[in-house]
């Protein structure tokens, strides 16, 4: 069985790129058993026509993949069954992701991005390189594939539509292939704030983090808030709070926002037929009489984005939140430590 995420992600046009230009990767050779992010480059669209959809299919050792969402997109993650087993940091990994597609998106022919996956390269000869087959869509009727696979002696440059490789550093190159596991632990506890939803399924108050002090507006009681810590360079969050509704009439929580993210975005995650899906909420949280709402891992929550300096543990981020009918209200969530408790 395969499972899919589904969630409203970012984006931002960097630059200028040429027609006849091949998808690859910005990544200078990479160790041996690291965990990496591999930053995919597109240069242009379809024959003129903006770039819709972008799929990756990910090679046999890439592991424990995670894709950095783009505002704007809608991100599916496919999971399916590795071809081996493998050791991710003393953990015993035989599944994962197999494939990821930025979906719904609008890259115009005259700019290109880059839309990165974080993962682990693991039982990879040094020396060799991981290639990512890699396709474009452009609306309806416009397609581009990076999927050509050269064999050997075959120069990849050779080819008409090269799959874009991620370089494994040479033996002498990698002689401390486990330099990088510091950083890799926590880039798998809080990647893209999606371990902001690390306790899929998991209970708010064992996650919770302490420190929170509890907000009364109206008729609403807000407890039991708070975020995780993040990497350098992560760009996006999670935040979490239960709100209680002691009124008779129904209110929503109808938007977010926060001086420490260029923007904050309700979400929700959910299973429906053995499919996970994140998705943006439009229309807010409902939060109806005489009933609680939590906003935890797993479920509904907020998502920082474009978070301008990474949450350190300790600290608290102020956040701005405004009800359908009780108005507006400042709250502190405090800061813990990434990934679950």
């Amino acid at each position: 069985m395969k499972t899919i995420f589904s969630f409203a992600a970012a984006f931002a046009c960097l630059g200028a790129g040429s027609a006849h230009a091949h998808a690859t990767f910005a990544n200078e050779p990479v160790k041996p058993e690291s965990s990496v992010t591999a930053v995919l480059q597109i240069p242009h669209g379809c024959d003129g026509k903006a770039t819709t959809e972008v799929q990756v299919i990910l090679p046999e050792g890439f592991i424990s993949a995670k894709p950095q969402p783009k505002a704007g997109w809608e991100l599916e993650v496919v999971k399916g069954d590795y071809q081996k087993t493998y050791d991710n940091h003393g953990s015993k990994v035989t599944s994962g992701a197999v494939e990821i597609r930025w979906k719904g998106g609008n890259l115009p022919d005259e700019f290109y991005d880059t839309f990165s996956i974080r993962g682990k390269v693991s039982g990879v000869e040094a020396g060799s390189a991981l290639p990512f087959k890699v396709t474009q869509l452009c609306g309806t009727d416009g397609k581009v594939s990076w999927d050509e696979i050269a064999g050997p002696g075959v120069d990849p440059h050779s080819l008409k539509g090269p799959a874009p490789l991620l370089k494994i550093a040479a033996a002498e190159a990698a002689a401390d292939a486990h330099a990088g596991h510091g950083g890799g632990h926590g880039a798998h506890a809080g990647h893209g704030g999606h371990d902001a939803h690390a306790g899929h399924g998991a209970d708010a108050a064992a996650a919770a983090v302490d420190g929170f002090e509890t907000v009364s507006l109206g008729e609403l009681e807000l407890t039991a808030g708070f975020t995780r810590a993040m990497l350098p360079g992560q760009p996006v969050g999670g935040g979490f709070i239960t709100i209680k509704n002691a009124g008779s009439a129904d209110d929503r929580l109808i938007a977010a926002e926060s001086k420490a993210a260029g923007q904050v975005e309700l979400h929700e995650m959910a299973v429906v037929n053995d499919v996970m899906k994140m998705r943006q909420l439009n229309d807010g949280i409902p939060v109806p009489a005489g009933q609680t709402v939590e906003l935890k891992p797993g479920g509904l929550h907020l998502m920082f984005m474009d978070v301008k300096e990474p949450f350190v543990e300790g600290g608290k981020v102020a956040v701005t939140l405004t009800f359908e009918k009780a108005g507006s209200v400042e709250i502190s969530l405090p800061i813990g430590p990434a990934g679950r408790k």
